[in-house]
């Protein structure tokens, strides 16, 4: 059997089992493993054993379950609370200053928790009911939560650069110092955006009225206590890994850590917490897990049979030229993102892509920040996106417990995604164009 044909077969076979409504991990499982057996015979679960133990022989794989844990401990911290404090009462006279004191929150919560899914439930149920009360057009609002919770994708400490740099063997530390400018970039301009918006029309982002006004300069300062706890906590994860005194994964271990302190100093410790929180983390890493082992068995036994091999020699009889290939990745990125979970698509093409951006003489270490702000923008774009689903999860609790009057429909969602994904796609650009937006920090701390 061709290559050629071994290629369309395997990736024919895996839509199709996509389109019956099989679990992606169960998809790919299935096709790798039938196609290993066929082709190869008993020896190709060989194969499969020995890929699958070198990724999980590898010590840094253990700081992912960390990091959840520390993520979904801080969704039910209270942090969110007076975050969201603070930001009201210095913010809330500006016009459209709550949903840019959102974006800011959204990048502290990113540094802390490195997952997308606690800043965008967090401040999906603080936030949306303050801010419609307030006047606040409804899919301003519910957009720039959901792209402020993607920061977590990009800003460290990211899950998704873990293993990014487990496939790529790059530097995790690289990573996350080249995810710090380009998550600020984004902030920059989601901040811009609501800014110029609300300047522009100001009833969907409404001052708050002179009469509410009421409170102290004292009461504001006051309130920067709020600040205190996640700079410990943001200083003490990618402190400890930027300066050298811990590694990835035992800096996962004081963030781990410092979320139970942080409930525990906002009486939010319980048993009952820490039981749902562990078990919350349990469920995530188990489909992690299935998904990373399914989706890398998937790429080893396409590798082996020579897929790897056709699309190196596909691209290079194309001869697109270094920035034409790059171009071309982040389109197959970009379009496969919409259908494919993210960690799927990571260990799907990464083992393929990194060779040949090297070959071609990008950074890897630039490459992967890259690939981190598609992925980002998948989590936001239909028909698949999590973040579209965690905020209509969110607006139909608040809707059924009264907490908003209007209902907030899953066309609103996707229409409130529109400019935000237009941004981070600008974003994208700025990034390709100009690489020291991304590897400026990590070269004047690792060296070049």
């Amino acid at each position: 059997m061709s290559i050629e044909l071994v290629a369309v077969l395997m990736v024919v076979s895996t839509v199709l089992l996509l389109m019956t409504g099989l679990p992606m991990a169960f998809a790919l499982g299935t096709v790798g493993v039938g196609f290993a057996l066929l082709l190869v015979g008993s020896s190709g679960m060989h194969i499969l054993t020995f890929t699958l133990w070198g990724l999980m022989n590898n010590f840094i794989f253990i700081a992912i379950p960390l990091f959840l844990f520390m993520g979904v401990v801080l969704e039910r911290s209270g942090l969110a609370d007076d975050l969201f404090h603070m930001i009201y009462l210095w913010a809330g006279p500006v016009r459209g200053g709550l949903a840019m004191g959102i974006v800011v929150i959204c990048v502290i919560f990113a540094a802390m928790a490195g997952v997308s899914g606690a800043a965008t439930v967090s401040l999906g149920m603080i936030a949306v009911p303050s801010l419609l009360r307030r006047g606040y057009d409804k899919k301003l609002v519910t957009g720039t939560i959901q792209a402020g919770g993607a920061l977590g994708f990009l800003v460290p400490p990211s899950t998704t650069m873990i293993i990014y740099g487990l496939i790529g063997q790059v530097s995790v530390g690289k990573l996350y110092a080249a995810g710090v400018f380009p998550g600020l970039l984004l902030a920059c301009l989601f901040i811009a955006y609501i800014g110029i918006r609300c300047l522009l029309q100001p009833s969907i982002g409404p001052a708050m009225p002179k009469e509410e006004r009421t409170f102290t300069l004292k009461q504001k300062v006051a309130s920067l206590r709020a600040i205190i706890l996640p700079a410990l906590l943001i200083m003490g994860v990618l402190g400890s890994m930027f300066f050298g005194m811990a590694t990835p994964t035992e800096a996962a271990g004081i963030g781990a850590a410092g979320a139970l302190v942080a409930a525990a100093i906002h009486r939010r410790l319980s048993f009952t917490m820490l039981k749902e929180s562990l078990f919350r983390t349990g469920r995530i890493t188990g489909m992690l897990i299935w998904i990373a082992f399914t989706a890398l068995a998937y790429s080893a036994i396409f590798n082996f049979l020579g897929g790897g091999k056709l699309l190196h020699q596909l691209i290079s009889s194309m001869q697109l030229g270094p920035w034409g290939v790059l171009i071309v990745f982040q389109l197959i990125i970009l379009i496969l993102g919409c259908f494919i979970d993210d960690i799927a698509l990571l260990f799907l093409l990464m083992p393929i892509y990194i060779p040949i951006i090297i070959e071609q003489g990008f950074d890897p270490v630039w490459f992967g920040t890259l690939y981190v702000i598609n992925a980002q923008m998948a989590f936001l774009t239909p028909p698949f996106g999590y973040n579209l689903f965690y905020m209509r999860a969110v607006t139909t609790e608040l809707f059924n417990k009264g907490d908003i009057t209007e209902r907030i429909t899953m066309g609103d969602i996707y229409r409130s995604i529109i400019p935000f994904v237009a941004l981070q796609m600008t974003g994208l650009v700025l990034c390709m164009v100009f690489p020291q937006i991304a590897l400026w920090l990590p070269n004047k701390l690792f060296g070049s």
